[in-house]
């Protein structure tokens, strides 16, 4: 069993920043790349930013500039610096990880940590 705890949420006025850790432990076989998604109320789940092992980096287009998405490998760890933030970034934040197996793929989502922006 593998589990991801998430930390640094928080309320924050628009322009400050948050910076979000995510951990995983637990029966790991090998996590190739972890990721950062939100939901905000009504709507649906979408990808903040990725980073794989081998130092790939993806944003989406509504974070790109403003926030900064790093690992640490040896402790299955990724974090989430968010500055310049905005009321729209209001969400709450989940930790994803794809942990390969030799055989497949398993993933595991974190529980959220809820990130509120004031105006």
């Amino acid at each position: 069993q593998v589990q991801m705890v998430e930390s640094g949420g928080g309320l924050v006025q628009a322009g400050g920043s948050l910076r979000l850790s995510c951990t995983a432990s637990g029966n790991i076989f090998s996590i190739d790349m972890m990721d950062w998604y939100r939901q905000a109320p009504g709507k649906q789940r979408e990808l903040v930013a990725a980073i794989t092992t081998g130092g790939s980096i993806n944003y989406s287009d509504s974070v790109k500039g403003r926030f900064t998405i790093s690992m640490d490998n040896a402790k299955n760890s990724v974090y989430l610096q968010m500055d310049s933030l905005k009321p729209e970034d209001t969400a709450v934040y989940y930790c994803h990880a794809r942990d390969f197996t030799i055989v497949k793929y398993v993933y595991y989502w974190g529980q959220g940590t809820q990130v509120t922006v004031s105006s």
